[in-house]
């Protein structure tokens, strides 16, 4: 048996029960009619002889022409009216009638119930493996409703496989081409490390056989193309999933201070200073190296847009739900415009410095994303721009 007849018998099955009921108490009742008629003779027979024992041939041969008649001649007989007498006035079981209605009612009402119960639990059902799939394939999980009959939801359930089939077939395109993207950019870059290397030693030669002016903007240009090639490398390797990160106790006062340091020489050039407060252990899971680069992009940032003589402020502190980090400066700020798009690759705002490649800011908010952090940027009501981090604990 399909499943499909297996579902509409259970489905009719409550009502034929119930017709079948409803027909055994109609011959029931029906066999009663009988016997209480059979009984009601029998009683008026034996009342007639008992007063007029000489009445017995009359009364049996008046039995025999009342078995014989046809049903045209006994029903709808209403002999006794004339003497007064009703249905009534013989009946056994008044309300036989009624009772007989209010059972049937009964068992009509408790199989419409049923039948209605049945079909609720099949809604039930249904909804729920159609959820449970749906929560399956979120969680990144395959799988199917093993549902062979046709009902209500099948339609809705040929449709959402037909957009979960799609989705999956537009994320694997997608990936496709973000791995097509990262081994492109990947390729770029060690392209341009072969030329930019020998071009960097050709120039070292220069400076020590025949040094002149020319040397340090082309040096200064060939340092720009080798840090490009650096970032480009780097994002390759976060857009292919190659990039490694260790999850281990960062201390957030030795961090800033290791990204201070790697950038000494351009703070002294620029002549502005780091402000870092010693706020005992506060740690956050992630990993030393990277988070150092990344908040090396954010303080250069800051130490190119700082006034000379002034100061890079930095702040951190930590509460159940996350270790937050903050570092601004004393500039200008961001221009209003370019705060929804700083953090997009090769942006570069109306108040950039000369010689930027706008990679930087992107990088870093990549490097604290693969660490479950977040990075953002505004401006201080006091003036100077402020980038905000957080890790959240786990």
């Amino acid at each position: 048996m399909t499943q499909q007849k297996k579902q509409m018998l259970m489905t009719i099955l409550p009502i034929v029960v119930c017709a079948a009921g409803i027909l055994f108490l109609n011959n029931m009742w029906q066999c009663r009619y009988e016997r209480d008629s059979y009984r009601g003779i029998s009683a008026l027979c034996q009342t007639i002889l008992e007063n007029d024992p000489g009445a017995e041939e009359l009364l049996l041969s008046s039995l025999k022409e009342y078995q014989s008649q046809e049903e045209w001649k006994t029903g709808g007989n209403v002999f006794l009216e004339q003497f007064g007498y009703t249905e009534e006035d013989f009946s056994g079981s008044k309300g036989c009638g009624v009772l007989f209605a209010v059972n049937a009612a009964v068992l009509i009402s408790a199989a419409f119930f049923l039948s209605f119960r049945s079909a609720k639990k099949h809604i039930e059902a249904r909804v729920s493996g159609l959820t449970k799939y749906l929560e399956q394939v979120n969680a990144g999980k395959t799988g199917t409703i093993v549902q062979t009959i046709e009902d209500e939801f099948s339609h809705l359930q040929d449709e959402i496989y037909k957009t979960v089939t799609s989705l999956y077939v537009t994320r694997e395109n997608a990936l496709k081409a973000k791995e097509r993207f990262a081994d492109n950019l990947a390729n770029i870059a060690h392209q341009l490390k072969t030329p930019l290397t020998a071009a960097l030693l050709s120039l070292q030669l220069m400076e020590k056989t025949a040094p002149n002016t020319y040397t340090k903007p082309i040096k200064n240009q060939l340092e720009r193309l080798n840090r490009l090639e650096e970032s480009l490398l780097t994002l390759s390797k976060i857009d292919s999933g190659a990039l490694l990160l260790e999850h281990s106790p960062v201390d957030v006062y030795t961090v800033l201070n290791l990204a201070v340091e790697n950038l000494e020489e351009l703070m002294r050039r620029e002549k502005v200073m780091a402000d870092i407060p010693d706020k005992g252990c506060v740690e956050f899971q992630g990993d030393m190296e990277w988070t150092m680069e990344a908040l090396m992009n954010l303080i250069k940032n800051c130490a190119e847009h700082s006034p000379e003589g002034g100061r890079i402020h930095c702040d951190y502190s930590k509460n159940p739900l996350y270790t937050e980090i903050l570092i601004w400066d004393e500039g200008q700020g961001f221009a209003p415009e370019d705060i929804p798009h700083l953090f997009e690759r090769f942006y570069r705002g109306k108040r950039a410095v000369k010689g930027g490649i706008g990679i930087g800011l992107a990088l870093a908010c990549s490097l604290f994303e693969l660490q479950g952090g977040t990075l953002s940027a505004r401006n201080l009501p006091a003036g100077g721009a402020c980038f905000e981090i957080r890790f959240y604990s786990h």
